[in-house]
């Protein structure tokens, strides 16, 4: 274990006073009927940051809240370690970042001394661990596996055994995965759930874009395109660029918020399209949303992989007009022409022309950006994702106290 990270003595003192305050209350804050408290476990094999990341976070601190325990397992050099330890969410340090018999062997010794109630992974690396590490105990915990993207589950015997024999429960992040696991892969429906990522309504809001561009130091007259996202080459990014280089208003400037792998390869593009004095890249952000209010029109121009992204519900609920595509489970949380305009991914002349039309129609801009904040605050609310991975949760939990 890592210097920093909380060991066994740590963690359980933690879990103790949780399930404590739970029982005395009798229920959970905000919820109707006695509820007990659970100690929910969270691993991530991923050293990246983008919306998985932060939706672990989010549910994991809205559960504490509710008067669960809720441990954070990730690797030392994990973004999310830090990012944990920041929030103040119990977290522990662990050798999970690639397949290994180490990793198996260190969680098999750490799910033997803390016996959780259930246990949800995110990623193929983590999810395989800990089902070869539970299969091991005698009576491991629940797995609960969350898919986040869209990208195709393998169809061996490996993988089913994987997603149908070592998972209680699938939670997907939007309708379209579900319905591509049943129908690609075989998998029994009863047992995936589609639980889209939940945004905070009240937090991701409209607010004064010249005040927000005064802070941030942007130019405050000129008309504002940007993307808030991790700088993925499936992210689109690039097309955005090429899009944004033939648009007719030379005082608009493109606002590309993030970090990531394809940084180095953005910043040669918008360097050999003559763009450096036009394109403003301030890189990863902790804090988006002044970057979302500052804006006049939101864009993300992906072309694989998306569940339902958070960025584009979040800009949604800042009331900004949206240019997107139809990939992944995009079109559960936009319809075009009435809360966004969609367009082909890969096709920046697509996308140029959806610009255009936006920018040059202020009663377009208006009416998108209040139909994407009524939508995405009725369909997306974080209360809502909370109550459907509680219920999971508790029903996957019932069969192992049984035991």
């Amino acid at each position: 274990m890592s210097a920093g990270s909380l060991s066994h003595h740590d963690v359980m003192p933690v879990i103790e006073r949780a399930r404590s305050r739970a029982q005395e209350a009798g229920h959970f804050p905000g919820r109707k009927g006695a509820r007990r408290a659970l100690h929910i476990v969270h691993t991530e094999a991923s050293l990246g940051w983008g919306g998985q990341e932060i939706r672990i976070l989010n549910e994991a601190s809205g559960m504490i809240r509710r008067g669960h325990a809720v441990t954070v397992l990730c690797p030392a050099h994990a973004k999310i370690y830090a990012e944990a330890h920041r929030r103040g969410i119990p977290v522990v340090a662990l050798p999970i970042g690639r397949k290994s018999l180490r990793g198996i062997a260190v969680l098999y010794r750490w799910l033997s001394q803390h016996t959780p109630d259930v246990i949800n992974t995110h990623s193929s690396t983590d999810s395989w661990l800990v089902a070869l590490a539970a299969r091991a105990l005698r009576r491991g915990p629940p797995m609960v596996r969350t898919r986040h993207i869209s990208t195709p589950v393998p169809r061996n015997r490996f993988t089913r055994w994987l997603y149908q024999n070592a998972t209680a429960h699938i939670v997907t992040t939007g309708a379209q995965t579900r319905n591509q696991l049943i129908c690609d892969n075989g998998y029994v429906p009863e047992r995936i759930t589609p639980v889209p990522t939940g945004v905070d309504g009240e937090y991701f809001r409209p607010g004064d874009r010249g005040e927000a561009r005064r802070l941030l130091g942007l130019p405050p007259e000129a008309t504002l395109v940007g993307i808030v996202a991790t700088l993925r080459s499936w992210k689109g990014h690039r097309y955005l660029v090429e899009a944004f280089a033939g648009l007719s208003d030379p005082a608009a400037r493109l606002v590309i918020v993030g970090g990531g792998p394809q940084e180095r390869a953005l910043r040669e593009q918008v360097a050999a399209m003559g763009l450096a004095e036009r394109v403003i890249m301030p890189g990863n952000q902790a804090e988006v949303l002044p970057w979302l209010r500052a804006l006049d029109v939101f864009v993300l121009p992906s072309y694989g992989h998306e569940g339902v992204p958070q960025a584009l519900l979040q800009a949604m609920l800042c009331q900004l007009p949206v240019v997107t595509t139809p990939v992944g489970g995009i079109l559960e949380a936009v319809a075009h022409d009435e809360s966004a305009l969609v367009v082909e991914p890969r096709n920046a002349e697509a996308l140029r022309g959806a610009l255009e039309q936006l920018l040059g129609d202020a009663g377009l801009r208006d009416r998108l950006g209040q139909c994407a904040r009524g939508r995405a605050r009725e369909f997306f609310s974080f209360d809502a994702m909370l109550d459907k991975m509680e219920t999971i949760f508790l029903a996957c939990a019932a069969p192992a106290r049984s035991r």
